[in-house]
């Protein structure tokens, strides 16, 4: 862990004290941290749990439905988050993938005010996909492999495919229970920060440790 940078570093222990939290506590703690829709209803009485409250466009983020999501997550944390904290700097990578995580929640609230959903999201995985986005921008060349099935690629097919794959199951409903949608939120969030700071936006923010900016699964479980 003490070659990890210490924003990842710090993400990763967050993001698996929060899990641990869940299991402690139990449903209740995950439900008032979740993201809900607007205009939701109380799902125990006399309380807020169940409704919006704005804290959670960022508390759902560190939630995770079982193990495997936190495990999965984690692992793209991981793997590229690291390459691109060196790169941005500390501060920049954390503002990076915490306004990811809310940016997601933003596009799953405007899904859910269309829709008439009244599920709860959780999980980091709209910042993780803006990671994947960041890595693919910043190394496009740079070779990475599926997991399943074990093929290597460059780091941008591997982008493209997750983008397209994303929007294909959110257009289809042939994955139910994920929100789709939101991790294409946070690949957008992802790409008009990073078009943001290539502009010149932010010089100042670029944080210790990095150049600058130079150029170079979220689960509904209710």
């Amino acid at each position: 862990m003490s070659r990890i940078p210490p924003v990842t570093r710090a993400l990763l222990i967050a993001n698996v004290a929060m899990f641990v939290v869940q299991l402690l506590l139990g449903d209740r703690f995950t439900d008032w941290l979740a993201l809900w829709p607007l205009g939701s209803q109380p799902r125990h009485a006399f309380e807020s749990i169940g409704t919006f409250m704005p804290w959670q466009l960022l508390s759902y983020g560190f939630l995770h439905g079982d193990f495997m999501h936190l495990f999965f997550n984690m692992l793209a944390l991981f793997m590229f988050g690291p390459p691109l904290e060196a790169v941005w700097g500390e501060r920049r990578f954390a503002t990076y993938f915490l306004l990811a995580i809310v940016g997601a929640g933003i596009c799953q609230l405007l899904l859910a005010a269309l829709t008439g959903s009244q599920a709860s999201v959780i999980g980091a995985s709209g910042a993780v996909y803006a990671l994947l986005l960041g890595y693919g921008l910043l190394f496009p060349n740079q070779r990475v492999m599926l997991l399943f099935p074990p093929i290597p690629m460059k780091a941008r097919t591997f982008v493209i495919l997750f983008g397209v794959g994303a929007l294909f199951l959110g257009m289809t409903g042939l994955q139910p229970g994920v929100a789709h949608f939101a991790h294409l939120g946070g690949m957008i969030t992802g790409w008009l920060l990073i078009r943001h700071w290539r502009n010149g936006g932010g010089r100042r923010g670029g944080g210790s440790g990095g150049s600058g900016g130079k150029r170079d699964h979220l689960r509904v479980i209710k």
